[in-house]
């Protein structure tokens, strides 16, 4: 069968139904060829570039693939940074929503001891970094019994960063019984002998374009001393115009100076790099996506993770000293089809990264002078215009998921040894109400979350407000949101 549709899959109504809300409208070529075996649970290793849809790739079966009735985590996604794993978690929440899956994520520089409360509660999928994964495998709060798939995302990453050992470490300690996919950009001696080693007779499946860098970006590069760079950055900007741009540097010092460089002329921008704290950096990456401001100044750190559509620029202030952190960078902008810009800036000592990363993507990189003054100060006034308009706010794919929802508190959960179905049975029972029309349960010791969906919360609040669960006379009103 040709798949042009996501109806064309053995999927569930309701993930139709939450995919038509993502705006997912045709699958994306590494989707077409992933999905259909991964619903058959068969092991696979999938190659295939950055920001082609590899998320939804395996998101897709897992949800459909996991059953929402058992209590303990039946798939596990090992990612290289806390940023993916955030990432992952939300998606595959969104894909989820009216199947009522839940996920959860955990790395370092959380609290453990948050995450081993919420790894009590009723979680489908849990996705991770592999040091934090290993840790509560060590502790035992992390019950691996029910594992029935594993995802390695970003396996080349993996590698890079040193965490083989671990993912080694996690995969010897899940069920032998167990579906794997792993996915990677570029595909590493070391990866392929991962797969050889923990999978069953893996379906390799490559997804080419005709260069390892994305057909839809436009590569090109400036010769620049260093002394002259933050200059030509400012011309650069002026005749791009960029609607939203990232800008990468070597060093969170490097990022720190630029930053301020760029606000002290009035560039809306801010910062990511790794000696920023956990919750500061997932509040810059959500203003980002939502875009409050243009220019993000980043390292590394952020070439991972970073899940947006309208992405128009990427620039290497400083050039990458790995050819594959070119591919991960760049791989930022000309995403889900849309064209994009990547720019480098090269000093006379970088010539030999430059040739290894030429050699590397099979992309043509054109060289360019250097804007000439009449030609910047002509643009100059469109430039400043643009700077005083508001950006456009993108919507948050949360909310484009989460309309017509509304979570409820009940001021009871286990202690009170309440149960999701005692919630699901009571709630279910309202006149006009329906099962499919209860969204995610999350019950904690004293407290439960329930999600009310298709309108429907307001009428459901209303009744509950005289109705007992189990006996039980609660407290109910709409959750604040975090």
């Amino acid at each position: 069968m040709n798949h042009n549709s996501f109806k064309d899959y053995q999927v569930s109504a309701e993930i139709l139904r939450a995919l038509e809300r993502l705006n997912y409208t045709q699958p994306t070529q590494v989707q077409k060829e992933v999905i259909p075996v991964a619903l058959q649970k068969r092991d696979l290793s999938v190659k295939s570039q950055t920001g082609s849809g590899k998320t939804a790739s395996f998101g897709i079966p897992l949800c459909e693939l996991v059953e929402w009735e058992e209590n303990k985590p039946q798939a596990l996604v090992l990612t290289p940074t806390r940023e993916l794993a955030d990432q992952v978690k939300e998606d595959i929440t969104n894909i989820g929503r009216f199947k009522r899956i839940k996920a959860v994520a955990i790395y370092g520089k959380q609290p453990f001891s948050r995450q081993k409360t919420e790894l009590k509660q009723k979680n489908h999928v849990v996705v991770g970094t592999p040091g934090r994964v290993l840790d509560h495998i060590q502790k035992g709060t992390l019950h691996l019994d029910k594992i029935r798939f594993l995802v390695i995302d970003e396996a080349d990453e993996m590698l890079n960063m040193g965490f083989i050992e671990q993912v080694e470490a996690i995969i010897q300690a899940l069920p032998v019984e167990r579906m794997t996919m792993l996915f990677s950009a570029t595909l590493p001696k070391d990866v392929e002998k991962l797969c050889h080693k923990y999978m069953k007779n893996p379906k390799d499946i490559t997804i080419e374009s005709s260069s390892k860098g994305n057909d839809h970006i436009q590569h090109s590069l400036y010769h620049v001393k260093e002394s002259h760079k933050f200059g030509l950055l400012k011309d650069v900007t002026i005749m791009e115009k960029p609607d939203s741009c990232i800008i990468f540097c070597r060093t969170k010092d490097r990022v720190d100076e630029l930053a301020r460089q760029l606000d002290r002329i009035g560039y809306t921008c801010d910062k990511i790099h790794g000696g920023m704290a956990q919750e500061d950096r997932f509040a810059v990456m959500n203003e980002f996506k939502r875009g409050e401001f243009r220019y993000l100044i980043a390292t590394d750190v952020a070439a991972r993770g970073i899940d947006i559509d309208s992405i128009t620029h990427v620039i290497n202030y400083d050039i990458p000293l790995e050819k594959e952190s070119y591919v991960h960078r760049t791989g930022r902008t000309g995403r889900a089809g849309k064209t994009g810009i990547a720019i480098s800036f090269v000093t006379e000592y970088e010539d030999r990264f430059l040739s290894d990363i030429q050699e590397y993507i099979d992309a043509d990189i054109i060289e360019k002078a250097a804007p000439a003054q009449d030609e910047v100060a002509k643009e100059k006034e469109a430039f400043d215009e643009k700077m005083d308009e508001i950006p456009e706010m993108k919507i948050d794919k949360r909310d484009q998921v989460s309309e017509d929802i509304m979570k409820l508190y009940f001021n009871g959960g286990k202690k009170k040894k309440l149960r999701a179905v005692d919630f699901v049975g009571t709630i279910a029972k309202i006149d006009g109400i329906q099962a499919e029309d209860i969204g995610i349960i999350t019950i904690q010791e004293n407290v439960t979350y329930v999600e009310i969906l298709n309108g429907k919360g307001p009428h459901v609040l209303q009744v509950m407000k005289t109705t007992p669960v189990k006996g039980k006379n609660l407290k109910v009103h709409r959750a604040r949101e975090k």
